[in-house]
């Protein structure tokens, strides 16, 4: 990352994986020498408009920029609302790299998600395979904005010369998650129901057969990831962030973690009437570990408990 000062930029920074990044590099030994962090959100700039998004850039004057920011949903929202999501994420994408492009900004790192690849494919999916058809319908808008994210790193690279990259996480939890049953995803979800079950004293009902089959990435594992990447990933290809395809649990396995992670004894119903959304994603991460083979995930029932834990401890603030 060379010797000069280094103001790093992560939009998004009030998300999941920004608050890991911030956890990281605040209080786990992240930071680095000359590095100044800075965090915003949409309270500090609306990055669907240009304007605001320049001014965020001139008050800041990054040198690299994370790019987290993105309108998000679960299955269900997406479902209802493709082109929304399609148009404000295609947008948001658009500002941040031209900015960064403006501004000289020498390296920015996208995050991507598995949900960009191809619904008819071969797994493992590995990096090579995020064009080779359409993605799942249900939530096409966003795959597609997020795709297209790809397409412009190249592109900058092509014609600029600019260090433009992006990253794909699995399926990512933890502290600080969006735990609103409408909207949140999966292990979210979960871990919000079966608090209330617990209070209420209801059964524990899980949307869907339980049969579908996740890689589920810790976010404080993927904040170590994207730091490294930041340093000493250069090329514009992607990379999938995940857990070996050996760790991949079914949503039946997940929930039976977070109800023993919450003590919960009462009943788990699975209601089939729901939809399961694609049966599975499974991704390689060969690529991560032939060039980061030293690192260690948390183990999922670990993670599961201490995300599960702080949920607990801050019911009140938390997104749900």
């Amino acid at each position: 990352m060379g010797d000069r000062k280094k103001v790093i930029l992560v939009t998004g920074g009030s998300g999941l994986v920004g608050k890991a990044i911030e956890t990281v590099v605040n209080e786990r030994g992240g930071r680095q020498e000359g590095e100044e962090w800075h965090f915003v959100s949409s309270k500090d700039a609306d990055l669907t408009n240009r304007e605001s998004t320049q001014e965020l850039f001139k008050r800041i004057k990054p040198t690299h920029v994370i790019h987290l920011a993105a309108l998000v949903g679960g299955l269900f929202r997406n479902l209802k609302y493709n082109l929304d999501f399609y148009r404000q994420n295609t947008i948001i994408n658009d500002n941040v790299l031209y900015t960064s492009y403006e501004n000289k900004v020498e390296k920015v790192v996208s995050c991507l998600s598995t949900c960009i690849f191809p619904d008819k494919t071969i797994y493992p999916i590995d990096e090579t395979m995020i064009h080779n058809g359409p993605p799942h319908n249900s939530n096409f808008g966003y795959a597609y904005a997020k795709r297209m994210i790809d397409v412009q790193n190249r592109a900058y690279h092509s014609q600029y010369g600019c260090k433009f990259t992006s990253v794909i996480p699995t399926n990512v939890f933890g502290p600080h998650d969006n735990f609103n049953l409408e909207d949140g995803h999966v292990l979210p979800g979960l871990i919000n129901k079966v608090y209330t079950a617990k209070k209420t004293n209801t059964p524990f009902v899980v949307w869907g057969t339980g049969s579908p089959l996740r890689q589920f990435i810790y976010s404080l594992d993927l904040a170590h990831l994207f730091i490294w990447v930041l340093r000493e990933y250069d090329s514009c290809d992607p990379i999938i962030l995940s857990v070996a395809e050996k760790d991949e649990v079914t949503i039946k396995q997940a929930a039976e973690m977070v109800v023993e992670a919450m003590e919960f004894k009462g009943e788990v119903v699975y209601d089939t009437t729901k939809s399961d959304g694609q049966h599975k994603k499974t991704a390689s991460n060969a690529k991560l570990m032939k060039l980061c083979p030293d690192f260690k995930f948390t183990p999922f029932k670990q993670a599961i408990k201490e995300t599960c834990d702080w949920f607990v401890a801050n019911y009140d603030t938390l997104r749900k």
